[in-house]
């Protein structure tokens, strides 16, 4: 439709006349609209969002997803050498004093000397004691009166299940470095074989089941108390020590045969045993696979499980610490910008009180404290977000503040005013929504901060505690140069997600700041 205008003294001019459905009217865009598209223009900022929607999906969604528990152990049969026992071979002489006496490390002293000497006495506290040798490297000691208090010697003599008197021991081993094959003491009869094996005689001559004990110069002794070493095993192994051997096989009553490796320390002149068994462990450092996509870590657990537990826990631990900072922040700044005067220098001064809070020792202080006192995992967890959380706000405060100082003179509010609207509704329904675009800047940028805080405290131990995982106490596992370098699924994939929650905030924040206010990117 055109319209036809005439002018005086000229011909009519056609202009075209325009509607409010017209297709070609100018589009006038909302505020929020406006920022809307500012930001969708920024690519870094559309960039941030796609990496945050991904994390939140990954962490959140992925964990519904995963067949996993965030706690759940996997195991593996695996075969381990276990130290089982200890060898000596004795060559220093062992003392055993008779019932009801003493002989002190000074007789020993004494004894040694004279031994070295080859006299056949020695003096104690004007005690003068006999020598006599009973046979190769086996002396009795006597008292002034002739009595036997004690002896000497170098081969052992092992009781089975029914304890050895002093006596017994005494008689045995004289029989035994004398070349002897049978004896008495305390009326029974016992006799010697070439191997040292030890039985009580009975009524019908030698009984297997009467075997008192044997005699060697090596000593066998179980790493664990409560092992009961057999004879036949204490044979064979004194057998392999003699020539050396370095492994071993040994049979059961049970018929279970088990392999051992034997060494030998030269420092403290024993022989190592070490048994190899199958063994029950955790799937520890398991390779990535197809049950399990990253591997596991050093508990067994799904590593892609803990790291979408984790970024739940990351993530929710950073959402909450800034709400908590937002809510103090705003209140306390919003009242020292409005009211000034008095008020608002105290609450600045109660800010920089918090701001010279050294924040880092503090809350590894207190992080000691809840080690000290056990505190469960999920109360830790909840103390830590109020603790980041009543540290933090001052920051929000300020901006706040110096945002309504400067709102509040303007005529809005000075209309607000004379209509009789009150003071917290003044605050917080006129002078709190305009501070609102600067407040999202500020909490989304933050948001990246406390997750890197949290990650930290997790790496120190002072943060999220097992069985609970975060991308931060994930990364503890690398605590030592072979974990980094031959297990680099169990902290890379978690350095990642953290690389990316935290870059995708700072570029979503760096976007609403530009989009907010466009004249600070020129």
């Amino acid at each position: 439709m055109r319209k036809r205008e005439k002018k005086s003294g000229q011909r009519e001019i056609e202009t075209p006349a325009y509607s409010l459905n017209d297709d070609r009217r100018v589009r006038v865009l909302s505020p929020g609209a406006l920022v809307v598209k500012r930001f969708l223009r920024n690519r870094l900022a559309v960039l941030g969002i796609v990496m945050l929607l991904s994390m939140f999906l990954f962490s959140f969604v992925g964990g519904l997803l995963s067949p996993y528990r965030q706690d759940q152990q996997f195991y593996r049969y695996e075969k381990q050498q276990k130290e089982f026992a200890g060898v000596v071979c004795n060559d220093a002489f062992r003392y055993l004093a008779a019932d009801g006496q003493k002989f002190t490390s000074t007789q020993q002293a004494k004894f040694q000397l004279a031994v070295q000497r080859g006299e056949d006495s020695f003096t104690v506290q004007d005690q003068t004691y006999g020598l006599r040798q009973e046979g190769e490297d086996f002396y009795s000691i006597r008292s002034p009166g002739g009595q036997i208090i004690a002896m000497a010697f170098k081969d052992i003599v092992s009781e089975e299940e029914v304890p050895l008197s002093f006596s017994v021991r005494f008689a045995a081993l004289k029989a035994y470095t004398g070349g002897e094959s049978r004896f008495t003491a305390e009326g029974r009869t016992y006799t010697l074989d070439e191997e040292g094996n030890l039985w009580q005689e009975s009524a019908d001559g030698r009984d297997e089941a009467a075997a008192a004990g044997f005699i060697s110069r090596f000593v066998v002794s179980p790493s664990e108390k409560g092992v009961q070493i057999s004879r036949d095993f204490r044979e064979q192994l004194e057998e392999a020590v003699k020539i050396g051997q370095q492994e071993m096989e040994y049979t059961g009553e049970d018929g279970e045969t088990m392999n051992y490796r034997l060494s030998y320390d030269p420092s403290s002149m024993t022989w190592s045993v070490k048994q190899e068994k199958e063994t029950y462990v955790y799937d520890s450092y398991a390779p990535p696979s197809r049950a399990h996509w990253l591997g596991t870590d050093t508990n067994g657990m799904d590593m892609l499980t803990r790291l979408m537990y984790g970024g739940r826990v990351s993530l929710i631990i950073g959402f909450i610490v800034v709400f908590i900072e937002t809510v103090i922040g705003v209140i306390l700044g919003g009242i020292s910008g409005y009211f000034g005067k008095w008020i608002d220098n105290l609450i600045m001064r109660i800010v920089d009180v918090f701001y010279c809070i050294p924040s880092m020792p503090l809350i590894i202080i207190l992080g000691a404290a809840m080690d000290a006192m056990r505190v469960e995992p999920m109360t830790r967890m909840v103390y830590l977000m109020l603790i980041l959380g009543f540290l933090g706000w001052p920051g929000i405060a300020r901006m706040v503040r110096g945002q309504i100082l400067s709102l509040r003179e303007q005529e809005f509010m000075t209309a607000a005013e004379a209509c009789g609207i009150g003071i917290g509704r003044r605050i917080f329904r006129h002078l709190i929504p305009n501070v609102i675009p600067q407040l999202i800047v500020l909490c989304t940028m933050s948001l990246g901060s406390t997750i890197i805080t949290e990650a930290t405290l997790s790496f120190l131990g002072i943060g999220v505690k097992f069985p609970f995982a975060s991308w931060g106490n994930i990364i503890t596992d690398v605590n030592e140069a072979y974990v980094m370098t031959h297990y680099w699924f169990v902290w890379i994939p978690a350095g990642i997600c953290l690389l990316i929650a935290v870059l995708g905030f700072n570029f979503a924040g760096d976007g609403l700041r530009d989009a907010f206010d466009p004249k600070m990117k020129r």
